[in-house]
């Protein structure tokens, strides 16, 4: 005898007819890429690429090494190697592409199990039986909930497509702030020095007048200890000059050979003109993608509600048909039953009305909405701050090299003037000489602090990482220690 048995779900070709009405290719593998790469090219003004294969690995490796390649490297040339072999980003790109599997696979969930199965038994003096056994089953609540679940699937790649651009956006800017931090901290080791040779002088000539008994010890030993603090600090900003290098090489994702490159030793002269950013608030409030990113978990979290909404009373539901046909052969005959039965399968939870989870859903919705309006009033703030730490930055550097420096450098050469006319001493030669070398120092911060908040536009504009908050930026100072790398 044989016997067929098969389950039939109502209502199959449904699945189906939903799945085909969704129009984005989850099953891309870079699916949603374009997206955020589009979006943090406008920010950042340069490319990225999501690695996937050994192809596109080595063309990466082929592209740093040309852009390496170069004798010096600039910032932009730092920020598009970071952006190209930075493994972190990389990691981040993977991130997206959970939420593209994830989509895929709810788009996925709807369709119909089916299933085959074949025994047989042959039994001695008995005739032999086979079963035939096939079942297609679908679950009634995943299509009543299809259209919410995939719409709450979307919502998510689409946040994921943005953290990845926040993410892209976040590293050019910290790669560009290393850079100008370690060229400021170069240029100032290059300032240290020359300081540390005029009190190496001063402490030279200090020597011999005190061996011929015109000096006193007590003046002897203070441009002694100057140029031996001089040589300390002058080594503590070598120090932190290299470990701000080696910041810079492990954002762009270098390694062995490649670390050997030459960045400058000055930063760059200040623009003659400032970017104009006036509606910089309302440009952040429109631009943000974190600010988007939020939207959409508000946007989330509502769809979420709904979806408790409709599933708190019936929490697992199928329905089954069923279709028997049993096949027996006696006596060259065959003898055939067919029976056909329905039924519904489901469980209700007695004692759960619902309410707790549609609480929990309203909290969660008014949570994600505050959340939300903290960030745009924050996101406002942080473009105010970070366009008055500019301006404000651009004008002290400003100040430095227009009236500062010029100043110092009158003084030294009048200095210089009255010493060949035996006017001046040596030592006060020296110690305007000094005097200026701290001035020059002030300056190169001063120029750093506008380059640093030049890099933190970007960031409270599209969204990404600041740092600190633009509103820390730090003047310059002349207690700042010097940082960078070379």
């Amino acid at each position: 005898m044989i016997t067929r048995h098969i389950r039939l779900v109502s209502a199959v070709v449904l699945p189906l007819a939903a799945a085909g009405c969704v129009t984005t290719d989850y099953s891309s593998k870079d699916a949603g890429f374009t997206t955020a790469s589009s979006k943090s090219g406008e920010a950042t003004g340069k490319q990225t690429v999501w690695v996937q294969n050994r192809q596109q690995a080595q063309a990466v490796r082929d592209r740093v090494k040309a852009l390496m390649a170069r004798k010096t490297v600039d910032v932009e040339t730092a920020v598009q190697v970071a952006l190209l072999n930075n493994k972190g980003l990389q990691a981040s790109y993977a991130d997206l592409g959970d939420s593209a599997a994830d989509a895929w696979q709810t788009q996925l969930s709807v369709f119909p199990t089916f299933s085959v199965g074949l025994t047989g038994i042959a039994t001695p003096g008995l005739e032999a039986y086979r079963v035939l056994e096939g079942a297609v089953a679908a679950n009634i609540l995943a299509l009543a909930t299809y259209d919410k679940n995939i719409k709450l699937a979307d919502t998510r790649f689409r946040q994921a497509q943005l953290n990845a651009a926040i993410a892209t956006i976040s590293l050019a800017a910290e790669t560009r702030r290393a850079w100008v931090n370690a060229v400021a901290a170069w240029e100032n080791v290059a300032y240290l020095n020359q300081a540390k040779a005029a009190a190496d002088a001063a402490s030279e000539l200090a020597k011999k007048i005190g061996e011929a008994g015109s000096m006193p010890k007590a003046d002897q030993a203070r441009e002694h200890v100057f140029y031996a603090e001089l040589t300390g600090e002058t080594a503590k900003a070598r120090l932190e000059a290299k470990l701000a290098k080696e910041e810079l090489v492990r954002l762009m994702g270098l390694s062995g050979s490649d670390i050997d490159f030459q960045i400058p030793n000055r930063l760059p002269s200040l623009p003659k003109a400032l970017i104009k950013r006036d509606d910089i608030e309302a440009e952040s409030i429109h631009k943000r993608m974190d600010l988007q990113v939020a939207r959409l978990e508000l946007q989330a979290t509502a769809q979420s509600y709904k979806l408790d909404d409709v599933t708190r009373i019936v929490t697992d539901i199928e329905l089954v048909g069923t279709y028997e046909k049993e096949r027996e052969r006696e006596d060259g005959k065959i003898l055939s039953d067919v029976s056909k039965t329905a039924s519904l399968e489901f469980r209700i939870p007695i004692f759960d009305s619902g309410q707790a989870r549609l609480r929990k859903g309203e909290l969660a919705y008014m949570r994600a909405a505050n959340q939300l309006a903290e960030r745009a009033v924050n996101a406002r703030s942080q473009a105010r701050s970070a366009y008055l730490a500019y301006r404000s930055n651009y004008d002290i550097a400003r100040h430095y090299r227009n009236n500062v420096l010029p100043l110092r450098t009158a003084i030294e050469e009048q200095s210089l003037l009255t010493y060949n006319g035996m006017i001046t001493s040596t030592f006060e030669l020296i110690a305007d000489t000094r005097e200026k070398i701290d001035s020059t120092i002030l300056a190169v911060n001063a120029k750093r602090d506008f380059w640093l908040a030049e890099a933190n536009l970007a960031p409270v504009i599209y969204g990404g990482s600041t740092g600190s908050t633009a509103a820390e930026t730090e003047v310059a100072s002349a207690e700042e220690a010097p940082a960078g790398g070379h």
